[in-house]
Parts: structure tokens; C-alpha cells; sequence
């Protein structure tokens, strides 16, 4: 399996403030390991939503964060066990509190540093497991100051515990791998039916400003086309599934060219693996040869390596 290592040498990532006192911090082009984050500022520090792949991006993320002098980060939460969400964790930790749902500890400490045997080339840098030290299991309020950041556990969707943070009064929804502002959803670790649930209930949050995991800030149009991808995804698997079709063949075999906007459009054989498994009544998030998904992605790609920038 060949897999491809960043192209590019400096950090690139954008700030921006989508309420007030409220950041997306993004980082384009949102492809393979290109994650963003959030942060919430209070009266005596602030919250922040995940961490980024690379000791070097989180310490651009940490350095962006100081120049908003808005105090410590106190609180961090992570939306998922994923390591391009969670790897910067030390960087901000012990000093913070980090927070995320009981399965993302558990699988946190599983999986380890498992992501970077896909790409050995990137500058990973000194990263190491930080645990969550605070759990749990449906939902947690924290409050930033007078600030009111509710966190739902919505998975499985993305993963089996994906967490989102949402603002009511300022109606920012950050969304974590749940949606994916510009890129091809991924549900290999998760649940295709759990991902259409996830949407359908953070639709009826009605957010006004949606920062997804990955990709440029959004609003509830990312609904619209996740919900429309996803259906596919499961109408696909129920017509050739019986017929014998493997996920690749029905990958290949079908029309997605609604979707061809979307950036690394080769998960479409992950999600279909993991729709095939629960038309065959598989829990939602048991675990699938990733090995061998992934070499079926880079056949799918036309032999081409997954790129990852980070």
C-alpha cells in the first residue's frame, strides 16, 4: 500500500471569527488529515475543539491562539478518537482539560498512533496519546464565561463517538467529521444510517454558521448535500449488494458525478464497505480490514496514493 507525503512545507491556515468572540480555525484545502478547529473565547480563557495531525500544525494553531490574547486554552474538547483531530493534544494539555465522548478515550488508547503507518513520510514530529481526562456518554454542558457551549454525542456517524459543539445563543455549530464542508464524507469507522440520523438532528438545531471537521466554514446547506451523498451511498449498496457486486465493483459500476465536486472522492469504497456490513447486520462502527479498504481506495483512485498535506 503507497501511500504520498506533504507537498508542501509551511503551514497554511486561515482564522476567522464567525460570531463574536467565536473562531474557525481552518486548514485548506480540507483533504486527507487537513482538520480544523474551533475555538471559544471567555472572560478568563477558552475552549478549544480539537487539535490538528502534527506537532508543527498544533504549534501554529497554539501560536494563533495567543495572538488573540484571550488567555489560556482551560478547556479542549476533542469531536472524535481520530489522530489528525487529536495528535495535538499535548501541545495544550497538561494545563488543559480535555474532553470527549467514553468510546473516543477508549479508542484513543486502541488505536494509538496507528495513522501514521498510512503516511511514514509526514513530519508527524513528537506526538504522543493524551487521553481525555473527562468523559461521556449523551451530552455535557460547559460553560465558557457566560458563554453556553452544549456537546451531543451524535455518532456513530463518522466514528462511533463523534462529538459536536454547539453555541444556541450564537447558533455556531462546529461539527466535527460529522460533516464535511467540501469533501467526500467517510463513514468506515462509523455507520452510514447513524451519519443520516447525525444530520437529520443537527438540522434540527437550525445553525446558522456550521464549521465542519474538514473544508471552508459553511451554513445549513452542507446538510443538503451530505443527506443527498449519504442516500446515495445507501441506494447504491441495496441494489448491488444482492447481486454479488463487491463495494469496488459497485464504487466503479455507479454514477456519482453529482458528487464529483467533492475532494477524495475514492472514500466512496470505504462508505460502501461499511454500508455492505450493515445490510449484512453488523453493529454500526465494528470494526473493518482497513488495510485492505484502503488498498481498495488507491485502486479505486486509479493506482494513485492518498495524498495526505499535513
Amino acid at each position: 500500500m503507497t501511500v504520498a507525503g506533504p507537498a508542501v512545507a509551511s503551514v497554511a491556515a486561515e482564522l476567522t471569527e464567525v460570531a463574536d468572540g467565536v473562531f474557525a480555525y481552518t486548514q485548506p484545502n480540507g483533504g486527507w488529515c487537513l482538520s480544523n478547529a474551533g475555538i471559544v473565547t471567555g472572560p478568563d480563557g477558552l475552549l478549544l475543539v480539537d487539535t490538528a495531525a502534527t506537532e508543527r500544525r498544533a504549534r501554529v494553531l497554539a501560536d494563533r491562539i495567543s495572538g488573540l490574547r484571550a488567555g489560556p486554552v482551560r478547556t479542549l474538547v476533542n469531536t472524535h478518537h481520530h489522530g489528525d483531530h487529536t495528535f495535538g493534544n499535548q501541545i495544550f494539555a497538561p494545563s488543559a482539560t480535555v474532553i470527549a465522548h467514553e468510546r473516543a478515550r477508549q479508542e484513543m488508547a486502541e488505536t494509538g498512533l496507528a495513522l501514521t503507518g498510512l503516511w511514514p513520510e509526514v513530519r508527524w514530529g513528537d506526538i504522543r496519546v493524551v487521553l481525555p481526562d473527562v468523559t461521556f456518554a449523551h451530552e455535557l454542558t460547559v460553560h465558557v464565561g457566560e458563554r453556553r457551549a452544549e456537546l451531543l454525542h451524535v455518532g456513530p456517524a463518522h466514528s462511533t463517538n463523534d462529538v459536536v459543539v454547539w453555541l444556541p445563543h450564537e447558533r455556531v455549530l462546529f461539527a466535527g467529521d460529522v460533516l464535511m464542508s467540501t469533501c467526500t464524507p467517510f463513514l468506515l469507522f462509523g455507520s452510514v444510517s447513524g451519519a443520516l440520523d447525525a444530520v437529520a438532528r443537527l438540522r434540527a438545531l437550525r445553525p446558522r454558521t456550521v464549521v465542519c471537521g474538514h473544508g471552508p466554514v459553511t451554513g445549513p446547506e452542507i446538510f443538503d448535500v451530505t443527506e443527498r451523498y449519504l442516500r446515495r451511498v445507501t441506494e447504491v449498496a441495496a441494489e448491488l449488494y444482492p447481486q454479488g457486486r463487491t463495494p469496488l465493483e459497485a464504487a466503479r459500476e455507479s454514477d456519482w458525478s453529482e458528487f464529483a465536486h467533492l475532494l477524495d472522492p475514492e472514500r466512496v469504497v470505504g462508505n460502501l464497505h461499511r454500508a455492505y456490513a450493515e445490510l449484512a447486520g453488523g453493529p454500526p462502527g465494528a470494526p473493518l480490514p482497513v488495510a485492505g479498504v484502503v488498498a481498495e481506495m488507491i485502486e479505486y483512485n486509479g493506482g494513485r496514493p492518498l495524498t495526505c498535506l499535513a
